[in-house]
């Protein structure tokens, strides 16, 4: 690994060259001085349903601030395309239609429909698209959640083979009515990997582009680690762990992002495929490799599969790492990495 911390990386199990990336709300970006970021362009602006960041460095600053405009524009770009909330999006128009005809996708929307079922195969379904069959019955701001009966009828829609793709024809078919799709656990990968990719294609070797719950590092704060906090779960705010960081994509699912609680039960975004409710036994999952769409699937995928089945995986991963905190506290590490306590024993 480049430049995760030796108190986090196993020497004889490390899998993979790798860093690690910020998230503004699940992760915490331990920041330097305001005069040592003097040099650095930034903002934050309120998008796709969450905080969409853009911090780089440059000595040129009108490049800088074309790099921000750029990488603004173009999430807002993807947005139109794959947000259901937009009604003339061309995923809206997939989930409208395609049940009753197929459905020629554009290309990029396409491909990353199909990446998502190639990964809901590797994920024995953990990852699926088709929740939002049961998701969009939530209301996180209202606090509404579909009742028993409603859950029990939406969830026989989950299921992503019911997702008929025709590589000929970028078209898109549902074999089951009542079927819907949702890239809400890939999309924000997909955009800050995008913005990554902008930036460099400016020269900009320094920065970070954060969604929601997904950040993608370009370099190091120019020759140290970006030292990053991965949040507690329980405690707004305040880190649970620390790591000196570089050059890498990573994502943190949480069930704290948006949820409610409800007599003593949580209700938050991160659906069960097999159940249709909210998955339990973990708080957050985050998972860190080369690229932030895949991190951002994985990290979902880990939290619905729970600790033992989720580090399994990212076992099979060699170029991906995890840190899991479940539903007691406890921390868990993937196989690549040890404990701080395994460390200051050596």
């Amino acid at each position: 690994m480049k430049s995760l911390s030796r108190s986090l990386l196993n020497g004889k199990k490390s899998k993979h060259n790798s860093g690690l990336g910020p998230r503004l709300a699940t992760l915490l970006l331990l920041l330097p001085s305001a005069q040592a970021l003097a040099d650095w362009v930034g903002e934050a602006r309120p998008m796709m349903g969450t905080e969409i960041s853009v911090y780089l460095w440059s000595d040129d600053q009108a490049r800088g601030r074309q790099g921000l405009e750029e990488v603004f524009a173009e999430a807002e770009r993807i947005n139109h395309l794959m947000s259901t909330y937009i009604d003339g999006s061309e995923i809206s128009e997939i989930n409208r239609l395609a049940f009753e005809r197929p459905v020629v996708a554009g290309e990029e929307l396409f491909r990353l429909i199909q990446r998502s079922l190639d990964i809901s195969v590797l994920t024995h379904g953990a990852f699926d698209i088709t929740y939002d069959s049961v998701g969009q019955h939530y209301d996180f701001r209202e606090r509404q959640r579909p009742d028993v009966d409603t859950v029990e009828a939406e969830k026989q829609n989950i299921d992503y083979r019911f997702v008929e793709l025709d590589q000929a024809l970028s078209s898109v078919s549902f074999l089951k009515e009542g079927v819907r799709i949702n890239l809400g656990g890939i999309a924000k990968g997909y955009v800050v990997e995008r913005g990554a990719n902008i930036l460099r294609g400016l020269g900009i070797e320094h920065a970070i582009v954060t969604a929601g719950g997904d950040s993608r590092l370009l370099g190091d704060r120019r020759g140290r680690p970006w030292m990053v906090g991965i949040r507690d779960p329980r405690k707004d705010g305040e880190v649970a762990i620390s790591v000196p960081l570089a050059e890498e994509a990573i994502s943190t699912s949480g069930d704290y992002e948006r949820f409610f609680d409800e007599d003593g039960v949580r209700y938050h975004h991160i659906i069960s495929p097999s159940t249709g409710e909210p998955a339990g036994g973990v708080h957050s999952a985050t998972v860190f490799g080369p690229d932030a769409v895949f991190t951002d699937a994985l990290s979902t995928s880990v939290f619905v599969m729970g600790v033992e089945k989720g580090l399994t995986l990212i076992a099979t991963l060699p170029d991906y790492e995890s840190i899991v905190i479940d539903s007691e506290g406890s921390v868990y590490y993937s196989d690549g990495l040890q404990t701080p306590a395994e460390a200051s024993s050596e």
